[in-house]
């Protein structure tokens, strides 16, 4: 995904890349699998279905709508999904580039 300038001019695909992360953080289930995936570091998927309470279909539906988002990442070890955030596109969600969006003297 390209780096996003909002900086002095928002684009429409500026606000529709963070409406879809927004998005994907709206979730209490997709919140919680980023919890573990922040304290666990990279997860197995056949981890986070025990650790989450859901069967693995449902699980996958809402890893998707993360990957989707850029919000983790997935590395596949044989048969098995690992995931992990991306700590960069998350910490980037509270950056000083999105603050200019809402606040303009923080620009």
């Amino acid at each position: 995904m390209k780096e996003l300038n909002v900086l002095n001019n928002p684009s429409e695909e500026a606000f529709t890349t963070y409406a879809s992360k927004f998005k994907a953080l709206s979730d209490t289930k997709r919140l919680q699998i980023m919890n573990i995936l922040c304290h666990n570091g990279s997860t197995c998927v056949c981890d986070l279905v025990d650790m989450v309470g859901m069967p693995q279909s449902k699980l996958s539906y809402h890893l998707k709508i993360l990957l989707d988002a850029n919000l983790i990442k997935k590395e596949t070890k044989g048969t098995w999904g690992y995931y992990e955030l991306n700590n960069s596109e998350v910490k980037s969600l509270l950056s000083d580039e999105l603050c200019c969006v809402f606040v303009p003297s923080c620009c």
